[in-house]
């Protein structure tokens, strides 16, 4: 049933490690094929080499900076011939921390890039095909960041906010054609990424959720839509969508300085 609405390939931006390689493993053991994308090749093809050692599924790769200019054309070639089924954009983690003054116009405009204009390409290209098939999936991955403007992460979590709205337009608008989209809305998470930026993973007030019980929550939720906040944060996201927005922003802000701590 997951293969034949969701197969028979799954294309995975940012599928390399942490929930990008859950997702690949997962759908691996569901039968469908994978094409993963990400930036360094090292990971990408380390994470490709494992499935394809275990012989049941067909697996592409493509080496790709989602920012470049290129990034449509190239994703478009190296899934040329092949039906996708489902789109999970898992790029867009937070790199460092600045305020926005202090970082480049060409930094900031790359975190927009990320953030906002490959998603949206992706979503585009692939949406598209799938309305005509009348089946498929669209996971958008976001953060609790989205919810308010984050001080020192600020161009992030405005990428986080649009995914977040892009998804619940989807959503709607693809529901009557059989393609179900989720914007997958994530805590801290215990990633490679998260421990290269030295986050502190032991503070009691913000536990850290595990990149397979997000991967599992994402295709536990995908069939319903548009969002769903992993980890049991509902109340966190209605909070944060409700309160005044500076005590959402102050909220924000005191967050990010324990796990910074």
């Amino acid at each position: 049933m997951f293969a034949e609405q969701y197969g028979p390939w799954a294309l995975i931006a940012g599928g390399s490690e942490g929930v990008g390689e859950s997702f690949a493993l997962k759908l691996a053991a569901q039968g469908i094929n994978l094409v993963l994308v990400a930036r360094k090749a090292e990971p990408l093809e380390a994470l490709a080499g494992q499935i394809r050692k275990a012989g049941a599924v067909q697996v592409r790769t493509l080496v790709q900076d989602l920012t470049e200019s290129d990034m449509l054309e190239r994703v478009k070639a190296a899934t040329a011939g092949i039906n996708v089924g489902l789109m999970i954009y898992n790029a867009g983690s937070v790199s460092h921390f600045s305020p926005f003054l202090d970082d480049t116009v060409d930094e900031t405009m790359r975190m927009v890039r990320l953030g906002v204009v490959a998603p949206t390409m992706l979503a585009h290209h692939f949406g598209d095909a799938m309305r005509r098939r009348e089946r498929g999936g669209i996971i958008l991955v976001g953060s609790m960041a989205g919810y308010a403007g984050a001080p020192d992460e600020i161009v992030y979590s405005a990428g986080k906010a649009y995914s977040r709205t892009l998804a619940e337009g989807l959503w709607y608008e693809l529901k009557p054609h059989n393609v179900h989209v989720l914007g997958l809305i994530m805590g801290l998470t215990r990633t490679p990424a998260m421990d290269r930026l030295g986050l502190n993973m032991n503070n009691p007030e913000f536990p850290p959720d595990e990149p397979d019980a997000v991967a599992d929550e994402g295709f536990a939720h995908l069939a319903e839509g548009p969002i769903w906040n992993v980890g049991g944060k509902a109340e966190a996201a209605r909070f944060m969508s409700s309160a005044p927005r500076a005590e959402a922003v102050g909220f924000m802000a005191k967050g990010a300085k324990d796990l910074h701590g």
